[in-house]
């Protein structure tokens, strides 16, 4: 709430560009000398926000002088020296229909000022504007509640109030326009049982393409790699995978998560009319910043509908290099003389969304020159790559990935790609392809790289193949990497580490980090994820072990006498360098046998 010293110093008034420079002086954010040089240096017919055009400077921060006080900062210094809580406003947090019910978008607009929390006895709403509390004397009695007020961006400010109100418009349109039509209520028994009989809405509506287009672009916003469209019978619910994690992030009614799944179907190129059997569709659209990303769309029908998900696929993960996918020097160089071999096969194994994909196009995007022909047979086309030739498997006309790998064969490839290894008859194809002068690179599921030899034995691949053909195994998966923010200083205890690496301790001197929590997280202590590699590099010792009477622990143990590094070590070693932690690890990697592990 606002102090009386406040009211009695700075009347209610907009912040100026002299009032925030006077409070970072104050707050030792910045000089005399570099306020009065800042002041200078913007124009004075610059009507943007203050915090905005001190923002733009790039002004250092005298606490860190390689941080810059961008207008996120100059906001939380501002809020500090204003006695006022700072707020990041986070849009997953906040139930949109709620907040924009309380005051119009145009009262809204015209202070500036967003609703982000609603409860029974307050309301929290955020504004980049300290000084001004005209809107707050006459909202009070009106909304009968506690008024609170926090500092926010006002970058932040302007595009959610724009967005909410928006999407909140759109939604009460698209919900009136149903009722209307159809004489009906939303909440009607019928509405409830007899699914999809009632109610329905055009999925070129104008309301539905703005939620559609607002869905998709908040994905972006938010680095999401999934969209789960789910109906229910009441509401459904829009989720958003982040870091590996769902997020509810909206509730919408039947009838309109009905016409947005319609409208994913048509831009999909899928058979909107059909919603009893399974489909499969691709968008391929620009992120808000410009950048093209591609969906992948997958239907089901359930109890309620149609469920609906998109994967999302970002090209720039394919120029990005192995170490920032995760590879340590060790491991690139492994890779990189795996994938230099003239012909073999190479398997990279892991559960579904451990980023198989992103490791293989990677590579083959690496690997694809114009003097190579890379080729290959997807079930389905994960991303669309003008440098590959690129083939879907379709089973109705009898095209699934061996015939797909015969026809490659017939094209002159130089390195192939296959989807995945289903059956023997594929990895006999992909064995024979090897054998015959090129380079296959495929996918397998199994717990770790040593037990993709006997699962291949387990699915009638002969032992003599798998010898002349493997070049090596890669077993991965994917850890959340902690908040560069806030992550802090922790200790292990011996038992934990133990747990971890095994009977013998990494001989690393460091310290470990914890995950804390901030405004740059959603404090969960996480931002972004990275790989957790097994290589297993076939040697001639090792094929001499790949029998069909050999155990996967021998294999595993002579992997790691000829120095395969397990999961749970390459996971030590991210755990030691502060990327990620301890429970992150155990989560994700599979319990070894560490008895015979020689180092």
């Amino acid at each position: 709430m606002t102090t009386a010293i406040e009211r009695d110093v700075h009347p209610s008034r907009n912040i100026t560009l002299d009032d925030v420079t006077q409070l970072l002086v104050r707050r030792k954010a910045i000089s005399a000398a570099t306020a009065e040089q800042a002041t200078k240096s913007i124009n004075p017919d610059d009507e943007r926000h203050p915090f905005i055009q001190l923002g733009d400077l790039e002004l250092r921060d005298p606490s860190n002088r390689k941080q810059r006080l961008s207008a996120e900062t100059i906001t939380r210094l501002v809020a500090e020296a204003c006695n006022l809580p700072y707020f990041r406003i986070d849009p997953l947090k906040i139930d949109v229909e709620t907040v924009t019910s309380l005051v119009s978008q145009a009262y809204a607009s015209r202070f500036q000022f967003l609703p982000v929390k609603v409860t029974d006895s307050s309301v929290t709403i955020a504004t980049a504007e300290p000084y001004m509390r005209d809107w707050e004397e006459e909202l009070a009695p009106v909304l009968k509640r506690e008024i609170r007020r926090v500092l926010a961006n006002p970058v932040d400010v302007a595009k959610f109030l724009k967005e909410f109100y928006g999407v909140s418009r759109s939604l009460f349109g698209a919900a009136n326009k149903t009722a209307n039509e159809k004489g009906i209520g939303l909440g009607d028994f019928e509405q409830l049982t007899e699914l999809g009989s009632v109610g329905e809405l055009d999925a070129n509506d104008q309301h539905v393409v703005h939620l559609v287009d607002w869905l998709l672009q908040y994905a972006f916003d938010q680095r999401a790699s999934d969209i789960h469209i789910e109906p229910r019978r009441e509401q459904g619910n829009v989720r958003f995978r982040i870091d590996g994690v769902l997020h509810v992030v909206h509730q919408l009614a039947p009838t309109i998560m009905a016409a947005i799944t319609s409208r994913l179907k048509s831009l999909g190129r899928m058979d909107v009319a059909d919603k009893r059997r399974p489909q499969d569709g691709r968008i391929k659209t620009k992120t808000p910043a410009g950048r093209e990303v591609e969906l992948r769309l997958s239907t089901m029908p359930i109890t309620f509908g149609e469920k609906l998900v998109l994967r999302i696929f970002d090209p720039d993960k394919l120029t990005q290099p192995f170490s920032e996918l995760g590879f340590s020097q060790h491991d690139e160089t492994l890779w990189a003389d795996m994938t230099s071999q003239p012909h073999g096969v190479i398997l990279v194994t892991g559960p579904t969304g451990s980023g198989k994909t992103t490791t293989l196009y990677s590579a083959l995007k690496q690997l694809a020159r114009p003097e190579i022909n890379v080729c290959t047979i997807e079930d389905p086309i994960e991303m669309v790559e003008p440098t590959f030739n690129q083939m879907q498997v379709q089973t109705a006309i009898e095209l699934d990935f061996a015939a797909g790998v015969r026809t490659l064969l017939r094209q002159d490839p130089d390195i192939i790609m296959i989807g995945e290894v289903r059956d023997r008859e594929t990895a006999d194809v992909a064995a024979q392809a090897a054998l015959t002068g090129h380079l296959v690179l495929s996918t397998l599921h199994t717990n770790d790289a040593p037990s993709a030899i006997t699962r291949l034995m387990d699915i009638g691949v002969p032992s003599y193949l798998i010898s002349a053909t493997l070049l090596g195994v890669v077993a991965q998966r994917l850890v959340r990497t902690l908040c560069g923010h806030c992550k802090a200083p922790v200790k292990l205890t011996s038992s934990a580490w133990k747990s971890l690496v095994g009977l013998r301790p990494l001989e690393i001197e460091t310290s470990f980090h914890g995950a804390v929590g901030c405004d740059e997280c959603r404090k969960t202590g996480f931002r972004g994820r990275e790989g957790l590699y097994e290589i297993l590099v076939v040697t001639e010792s090792l094929t001499e072990l790949i029998q069909p009477d050999t155990p996967a622990l021998t294999l595993r143990r002579h992997a790691l006498v000829q120095g395969m590094q397990p999961l749970r070590r390459a996971g030590a070693l991210k755990v030691a360098s502060g990327t990620t932690t301890l429970e992150e690890v155990l989560s994700v990697s599979p319990v070894a046998n560490f008895d015979d592990d020689p180092s």
